[in-house]
């Protein structure tokens, strides 16, 4: 657990464990941002950093780390980040529950 108000996955956590195993870099972190744009006002990303900025909130889940600046980390307070296989497709996803709207894709969304 964390003093954080982002729950992250356990889904979520398998594959960034996995994908750091794939890139054999044990530094590697994902990153979870906002940033403006998409077809709702702001859109959500994601990459991987192998460090973590002086202000970043830092959560860990089974030896996964994520990674959430200040400025995206008001816009995901609340909010759940897991990974989805299915129709359409792999990804990471986000339910934010301070969007009031969001695109069809789920990767955009408006408060």
């Amino acid at each position: 657990m964390s003093d954080f108000d982002i729950t992250i996955t356990p889904a979520a956590a398998d594959k960034v464990r996995h994908l750091v195993a794939e890139e054999d870099n044990e530094y590697l972190k994902l990153r979870v941002f906002v940033t403006g744009g998409g077809c709702a006002g702001f859109q959500y990303g994601f990459t991987f950093d192998e460090e973590a900025a002086e202000d970043d909130a830092v959560i860990e889940l089974e030896g996964a780390t994520f990674l959430v600046d200040p400025l995206s980390y008001q816009y995901l307070e609340g909010s759940v980040v897991d990974y989805s296989e299915g129709l359409q497709g792999a990804r990471f996803v986000v339910t934010n529950p301070v969007a009031t709207t969001t695109c069809g894709c789920g990767s955009s969304f408006g408060i």
